[in-house]
């Protein structure tokens, strides 16, 4: 069976025109001509092929590999093979992307499923809400009363979208995903299954049982966002929920009512970010981090993935560990910890308790 192709085959480019785009430097101008026709890895490229390489862990992957032309800094230049073209750049990877860019843009944006013109018979769409030109609604997607949606947007198959929520132009929003109390503005991509707007979790303990307390607030996600599959972005309870400007949300992550994410911060897998918390601009959150309610995220501060974070953290902050501290403290406390380990804590008797290998207070059989 051939291999299925899910993206369109890019258009060949000359090594000159790579290095035009990238304005990497090539090394040897007689090979301005050769063709490129994709983009690879180090151990699965061949002669038609463009690499990148910056990391000297995989110098021995380099060292064997088919490609024909590799992005390389000039620190590296002299690793390459000599069968292999050399474009020097001073960033191998963004300048690899600058040309993945290009050559696989449809890979950037999802279209219709289905491939869908306009609005799907079996759509669902309110007669009181306005849909701009050009939007696509894909099968089964239901539209509630009083939503707008701008020009270029795309509804995905099964999207619910509630009453007066406001969706900008060239907006994209995955299958399986809810929308309701929310403003959402131009290119913001939501990957499929999200769900953003329902409740945030506030309770109070009064005559023995829970109480909900009511979620009056809305979401607010700013020009630029993406969000990634299955994440969850609850309303806020008396101030709103918002995304800023420019930010990148990962998979599964959890956002709480009230909580205020900055402009341009990265949020990767798994982070959960507890209730009326501030992250300020340009912070970057790893894998599974989590965030107490209230605490506040300076800008540019960066959290270690898997950390539990309790405590208010300084504008370009390094923390990490659990609970979180700054980075350089944390990895003295594990250092010494682990000496402690290796060398037995002062005093330390032996396993047993006894010379004779024997718990203390035991007798003989």
């Amino acid at each position: 069976m051939a291999q299925p192709t899910f993206f369109k085959q890019p258009p060949s480019s000359t090594l000159a025109d790579i290095a035009a785009l990238t304005k990497a430097h090539l090394v040897d101008p007689t090979r301005g001509g050769l063709r490129i026709k994709g983009l690879a890895s180090l151990d699965e490229a061949g002669p038609s092929h463009l690499i990148f390489f910056d990391n000297l862990k995989y110098a021995g992957q380099l060292a064997q590999t088919r490609a024909g032309a590799c992005l390389v800094s000039e620190r590296f230049a002299g690793t390459v093979p000599a069968h292999v073209a050399v474009l020097r750049a001073a960033d191998p990877f963004r300048a690899f992307v600058t040309v993945a860019r290009e050559l696989h843009a449809d890979s950037l944006r999802p279209p219709s499923w289905l491939g869908t013109s306009g609005i799907a018979a079996s759509a669902v769409i309110h007669p009181t809400a306005h849909l701009e030109d050009d939007v696509v609604v894909d099968p089964f997607a239901v539209i509630g009363p009083g939503v707008e949606i701008g020009a270029g947007s795309v509804i995905g198959s099964g999207v619910a979208i509630g009453p007066h929520v406001k969706i900008g132009r060239d907006c994209d929003v995955g299958a399986g995903t809810t929308i309701q109390f929310a403003l959402i503005g131009n290119n913001v991509l939501i990957h499929p299954g999200c769900h953003i707007g329902q409740d945030g979790f506030g309770f109070v303990f009064a005559a023995g049982r829970q109480v909900k307390v009511p979620q009056t607030g809305r979401v607010l996600i700013q020009n630029d966002v993406e969000i990634g599959a299955g994440t969850t972005i609850d309303r806020g309870s008396l101030r709103d929920t918002v995304v800023g400007e420019g930010t990148k949300i990962d998979n599964q992550v959890q956002i709480g009512h009230n909580v205020t994410v900055g402009r341009h911060c990265l949020l990767a897998a798994k982070a959960a970010l507890g209730g009326s918390l501030t992250i300020g601009d340009h912070v970057a959150l790893g894998a599974g981090v989590g965030i107490n309610n209230h605490v506040n995220i300076g800008d540019g501060a960066q959290i270690t993935a898997m950390s539990g974070v309790k405590d208010d953290v300084p504008a370009r902050g390094r923390w990490g560990g659990f609970f979180a501290k700054p980075t350089r403290q944390w990895f003295r406390e594990i250092v010494a910890v682990e000496r402690l380990v290796r060398d037995g804590a002062p005093g330390q008797g032996s396993e047993s308790g006894s010379a004779s290998g024997k718990p203390n207070g035991e007798g003989s059989e």
